[in-house]
């Protein structure tokens, strides 16, 4: 797979879950406003790799883009929205199976 390939299944991956995830109730620790601007670096990060994406630099795009998922990530860990990667464009379906 190019990284052009990768990036674009980055991208559709984070572009469908900041669509449909659902913010939780967040544990008292964590502030739900620091949450909200976390999700905003996440479609910052898809902004970027769409915009590096046209521009030809695939590895800045990957960067941005997997940045994005790791924020995307951290938020599922910490328990604070709720989501899951789309099957078939999942970076890690391949590990599952």
């Amino acid at each position: 797979m190019s990284t052009e390939e990768l990036v674009l299944k980055y991208i559709s991956a984070c572009e469908q879950v900041l669509k449909e995830l659902q913010t939780t109730e967040s544990p008292e620790c964590i502030d739900s406003t620091k949450v909200k601007e976390i999700i905003e670096y996440a479609h910052a990060y898809v902004k970027d790799a769409k915009y590096y994406r046209q521009e030809g630099k695939f590895d800045v795009s990957l960067t941005s883009v997997a940045y994005c998922e790791g924020l995307l990530d951290a938020l599922r860990l910490l328990g604070t929205v709720k989501f899951e990667w789309p099957k078939a464009t999942s970076p890690r379906a391949k590990k599952r199976k």
